[in-house]
Formats: C-alpha cells, structure tokens, sequence
C-alpha cells in the first residue's frame, strides 16, 4: 500500500563516492589534480630526456633546459587535464584573450616593476645595498642586449608555466573541491615546495614564496583572469634580477645592474633574494594597493562593481 511519501534518495556506490563529484559526472578535484601531476612529471621527465639528446650532451643549459621542458610539460597537461578531466573549456582557466588580457598582463608588469624599484630604494636608502655600476660599462652592447633579451624570454616562459599550473589549474581545483579559502592557502604552498630546489632555500625563502603565493592568487582574484598574476609574475623575476640585479629566489642571473647587498639577511633575504626577506612585506603592501586600485577601475568598466 503506497502512501505517496517520496521514496529516499539512492545511495550512490562506494566506488563511485570515492572516485567521482557527487554534483556531475567527473573524476572528484582530488584525483584531477593527482593525474595531471603524474602525467606533468612524465612529460617533464621525457622531455628533458629528449632534449638533452637533442644538444647532444645533458644539461648543458640547465636553466634554459628546464624552463623549456617545464613549459611544455605544464601547457600540455594542464591542457588535457582541463579538457578531459575537468571537462571545462581552457578559457574557463581565466585566459579570455581580447584587448583587456593585454591591458592586465602589461598592468602587472608594471606593478611588479614598481614594487622591485621601491625595494632597490629602500634598502639603499638603509644601507644595505651597494650600486657598483652597469653592464654595460663593462660589456659590449650586442652582449647586453642579448643578455637581457634572453632573460626577458626565459621569464616570459616561467611566468605562464607557473601561473598557468599554481592559480590556474591548482587553485582552481583546489577550490573547487574544498573551498576558496583553502584553495588559495594550499595553491600557494605547493608553489612554495616547488621552489625547494633552489639555491640557498630557507625557512623564510619558504614562508616568504608561499607570501608571494598568496599576493598572485589576490591578483587572480580580483579580476578572475590569469593575464594580471602571468604579468605580476614576467615582471617580479625580470626586475627584481635582471634590472635591479638581486638573486631571483635563490638564482644568480644576468643582471644590467652591479650590486652587492650586505644588509642584514633577516630583512634583505641575503643570497636568496628579497623573497626571503622582511623588505618583502612593504613591496608586497604596495603591490596589493596598486592591484587594489586597478582591479577596481577594470572592474568597474566591466560593471562588476
């Protein structure tokens, strides 16, 4: 005998509680972003095989090598992973291309630029730092003009990879499965593990790149686009190495400015760079205000409010 009560939900299989989102049919965030890493190690480690066949010997520009490999590695598991895990369009990553994509990635460059200048003054007002001279007082200016153009390139590569992989595919699918709040959080401490290779990593190096984690997820954020964080990012490493001449996050690079600084590492970040230093905090509030200010007039135009 009916009573016409609604019949209970089915129970969903346990295999299927485990494996797949509960709100549509995919694999859960977890397992997305377990599979596009393994098949971005897997393509990391053949294509670095592969091109150190192709020069002929391995490693023969480690830098360069491992910026090339890397791009190719993250665009290409990123893209499958988004495409066929996530069943999600690339665009919906934040990469709408049209004018105002130029506008933030240039924009970010910018506010990278100034935030690099502003350290350079600070600690050279505090004594920190020595200027020494310029590249090309010392070198021809084909050599400079090479020279920082391929420094411009390798940072332009590291900036897309990076971004592409931490505030796109990471923090997007991390807040998908947990929430924003954690999204954010743990996007940005995995971008801080993936720079424990580097050279003179420390405590602060860690605390201070899971900082500037969280500093590129707030550009993300505020325009829901990849292109500010991507130029926030070309133009911290390229300023703060090649033009200002610090270690970029434990790399010494071609620089266009001599420089020694011998201020006391706690607030300098000594041979890591200004990562690893307290001098990150006020570069870091006047970035925010500058992102702050920006996004608010983009936004706006966009009636976004």
């Amino acid at each position: 005998m009916q009573n016409g009560s609604p019949s209970p939900p089915r129970k969903r299989p346990i295999l299927a509680r485990i494996f797949l989102s509960p709100e549509e049919r995919r694999l859960r965030a977890g397992w997305r972003l377990l599979i596009q890493t393994l098949l971005w190690l897997v393509l990391m480690f053949g294509l670095v095989i592969l091109f150190g066949f192709i020069s002929g010997r391995f490693f023969s520009n480690q830098l360069t090598l491992s910026v090339i490999a890397s791009l190719f590695s993250v665009t290409i598991s990123v893209f499958l992973a988004r495409k066929f895990l996530d069943r999600r369009s690339i665009k919906s990553l934040g990469l709408k291309t049209d004018l105002r994509a130029l506008w933030d990635l240039l924009v970010g460059i910018g506010i990278a630029a100034a935030m690099m200048a502003f350290i350079y003054a600070l600690e050279w007002a505090s004594g920190w730092l020595s200027f020494e001279g310029f590249a090309w007082q010392n070198q021809s200016m084909d050599a400079v003009l090479i020279g920082t153009l391929e420094m411009l390139l390798v940072f332009i590569l590291v900036g897309w990879e990076e971004e592409l992989l931490s505030r796109g595919y990471h923090l997007q699918n991390l807040a998908a499965g947990i929430n924003l709040t954690w999204g954010v959080i743990l996007s940005s401490l995995i971008f801080a593990l993936m720079h424990l290779g580097n050279p003179n990593v420390s405590v602060m190096a860690v605390l201070g790149t899971i900082t500037a984690g969280f500093f590129l997820a707030f550009g993300y954020l505020r325009t829901r686009q990849l292109w500010l964080p991507i130029g926030l990012h070309i133009g911290w490493n390229f300023f703060e190495g090649t033009v200002f001449g610090f270690q970029v996050s434990g790399l010494d690079i071609y620089r266009l400015v001599e420089q020694t600084v011998q201020g006391p590492h706690i607030f300098t970040g000594g041979e890591f760079g200004p990562e690893a230093g307290l001098i990150l905090i006020p570069g870091l509030a006047l970035g925010v205000a500058l992102i702050y200010f920006y996004s608010g007039i983009r936004n706006k135009e966009q009636g976004l409010g």
